[in-house]
């Protein structure tokens, strides 16, 4: 097969796993198709076969299932090759000098989250954080999930690479405008991508669309038995590694060869896609392509020698501090905003940057008055990068009649003793060697806005018409305290209806979908009440176990509840410390008098399916969608899942004799394949509700 060829193969595999994910999650998640069923496993057959041919499978590739995982931490894992930072230059004549005559590879560097992956027998065996360059965090089973990762490779000796894992810009700014609180918004894709891949519950990467690029060669070696690439060619440079990483199925970082006539000129190159290029990088880096070479020159006592990072030369505008604005996030979180005269940086005026915390503000020893100099940090975000007049008065300038010698008559910014948003007390806190200022009241309004969020969120109360904007304006004008004012706020009629975006149509609107919420489900309304670590699976759950009786959920205690598989001592403390809360209990209390909770029956032994798991697929009779047959089966004790397993009881289709990938897979693993008839019978499920042809999902 010709290089040529497998590029081609490689991009087909990387096209057909998109568009067949995207037609899962269209069927399974948007109860739409994009292609009917016969198309789906053409194209699934073909990516099969590719995917043999040149034993490369991508992390994302639905021939493989990725198991959704919640660990209690991240384990640590020390480093076969300590991980060392390069020395930096923003000079460019300095860097074209660093190559003294040798020819280097020029790439982005890349600003997300190192990791360093080990494939072994073909498979991804390991994925560890930088960390601090000597021990990092296994995070294996998110980069599980990185869309464009191989999880299965050519190669079948050990191979260690290292690469950034990154969030796009364009993804990035999906995520934020899906958060309407500004200060609840993700301050940039680094910080966003670093969470990603450090969740404790891989489910929760894999929806942030993290991406893998290459672009280091730890180590290759080759198995005693032979594999797809016998022998890597051009092993000894840096070009030639990442020609062999290609072939193995990643995405390498984009590079190019260069040596003294060439690098400005590939450095200005780089430069003129700074604007549009939408993975985030903070410079460019230069490796000596000769990799025993680079080896050879060993190290400084802080950088290796092989290699050096150019920084650009940031656009610096002198300006004056004029304030310093406290915001107030939902978990309490309150960061200084700094404010100044606008100043033109990068094509845009720009009159405010974050601080981020405490450290950084004393760090900068900000005063009101102060001349700073603001850039922004690769070119888009803003930042405060000196203090001119803290600067001058540590050399003991004078900066004012009032000066005396001996003394500063610099002034520094007070940290506020009390919260902008509710007034209560504030303290500093230190997390990893970081000092951050922070609201104690629990009852902020800042926090309760996000709470009233979740709480008329669609799968808790389902109220429609209280948008995150809404809700803060509520609060803010005393019409919302706890759950149960929201259904009072006919109170307050004359006020809402002259709101802005409001009248009397919306508010009529409003009261409608707030008396239709007051019918609902417990494991609706324990979801909504926003307990840590209850989502509306666990609520459900609880809620079963426990026959609905919301008495004896409030009295259970940890050791109870732990023993509840799926639970944990975990979720059963936060669950236990929020019911033997008294405040939460009264709360709690006013809101029952408002609802009517619907308590289904529950015969005795009708939890028949208890610890079993189900997959349904196609088109349904008797139920008139997937999600009917699903809570039927959830009502039971079951549980319906996306993907066939060792551990599916079996698989529910209609056409049980099609070559589906889905049936393909049961078969494979000796699962049944029942009709949805079979299934009813076989289960003791009765008859399906309703007699009417189910549409095709």
């Amino acid at each position: 097969m010709t290089q040529a060829e497998k590029s081609e193969k490689m991009e087909r595999i990387k096209y057909l796993t998109e568009l067949l994910n995207k037609a899962s999650r269209a069927y399974y998640a948007e109860d739409r198709e994009i292609m009917d069923n016969l198309e789906y496993d053409r194209l699934y057959e073909e990516l099969e076969g590719l995917e043999k041919e040149t034993g490369i499978i991508l992390a994302g590739s639905p021939t493989v299932n990725v198991g959704y995982e919640a660990v209690e931490e991240l384990p640590k894992d020390r480093h076969r090759v300590p991980m060392l930072s390069l020395d930096k230059t923003k000079s460019r004549e300095e860097l074209r000098e660093w190559l003294q005559g040798h020819s280097a590879v020029m790439s982005w560097k890349l600003d997300g989250l190192t990791i360093v992956l080990t494939y072994r027998g073909g498979k991804l065996e390991k994925a560890v954080t930088r960390g601090n360059g000597e021990i990092g965090e296994v995070v294996t089973n998110n980069a599980r999930t990185f869309v464009n990762l191989p999880c299965v490779i050519p190669f079948q000796g050990e191979l260690v690479l290292r690469g950034e894992a990154v969030i796009s810009y364009s993804d990035f700014g999906k995520i934020n405008e899906g958060i309407e609180d500004v200060d609840a918004r993700y301050k940039n894709p680094r910080n966003l991508c670093s969470g990603s891949v450090r969740q404790l519950n891989n489910e929760v990467t894999a929806k942030r669309n993290v991406r893998f690029f290459a672009y280091t060669l730890v180590s290759a070696q080759e198995a005693e038995s032979g594999s797809w690439e016998k022998q890597p060619d051009a092993m000894d440079s840096v070009d030639g590694q990442f020609r062999f990483l290609e072939r193995q199925g990643f995405e390498v970082v984009e590079h190019y060869l260069v040596n003294e006539d060439t690098i400005l000129e590939t450095l200005s190159l780089f430069e003129s896609k700074i604007e549009d290029y939408d993975i985030p990088s903070d410079g460019l880096v230069l490796i000596y392509d000769d990799i025993a070479y680079g080896q050879s020159l060993g190290r400084t006592a802080k950088f290796p020698r092989n290699g050096i990072a150019f920084k650009w030369a940031d656009e610096l505008r002198e300006t004056t501090l004029k304030e310093i604005e406290w915001s107030a996030s939902r978990t309490g979180l309150i960061n200084p905003v700094a404010i100044f005269e606008p100043v033109e940086l990068e094509g845009t005026t720009v009159s405010r940057a974050s601080v981020h915390n405490i450290s950084i503000l004393r760090g900068l020893r900000l005063g009101i008055g102060d001349r700073i100099t603001v850039y922004k940090a690769n070119m888009i975000i803003p930042q405060i990068a000196e203090n001119l007049t803290a600067g001058e008065a540590e050399e003991g300038q004078a900066c004012g009649e009032e000066s005396r010698e001996g003394e500063s008559c610099h002034s520094l910014v007070e940290i506020p003793q009390f919260c902008p948003v509710c007034g209560g007390r504030t303290e500093i806190r230190q997390v990893n060697d970081v000092q951050s200022l922070y609201c104690t009241n629990g009852k902020c309004a800042a926090k309760q806005i996000k709470a009233f969020a979740l709480f008329v969120s669609r799968d808790a109360m389902n109220i429609d018409g209280l948008s995150e904007a809404t809700l803060e304006k509520f609060v803010d004008m005393g019409f919302l305290h706890e759950f149960a004012d929201l259904f009072h706020l006919d109170r307050y009629r004359e006020q809402i209806v002259e709101m802005e975006g409001f009248g009397e149509k919306s508010f009529q609107n409003l009261m409608e979908s707030v008396e239709k919420a007051r019918h609902t489900t417990l494991p609706r309304m324990l979801y909504g009440l926003g307990i840590a670590n209850i989502g509306s699976a666990n609520a459900k759950m609880l809620c079963r176990y426990f026959d609905h009786d919301l008495k004896r959920m409030q009295e259970a205690d940890v050791e109870t509840l732990s023993a509840i598989d799926g639970v944990g001592e975990v979720i059963a403390t936060a669950f236990v410390d929020y019911m033997q809360d008294q405040d939460n209990l009264r709360k709690m209390e006013n809101l029952i008098k408002e609802l009517d909770i619907e308590v289904p029956r529950t015969e005795e032994g009708s939890q028949t399916l208890s610890g079993l798991s189900f997959v349904v697929t196609g088109t349904l009779t008797g139920f008139a969608s997937r999600n009917e047959l699903k809570e039927a089966i959830e009502a039971r004790g079951g549980k319906v899942t996306g993907s066939v397993t060792g551990k599916t009881a079996c698989l529910i289709n209609n056409d049980v004799t099609s070559n589906s990938s889905k049936n393909k897979k049961a078969r494979e693993l000796g699962i049944p394949v029942l009709s949805e008839t079979d299934f009813l019978e076989q289960y003791h499920m009765g008859d399906a509700p309703g007699q009417e042809q189910g549409a095709a999902e």
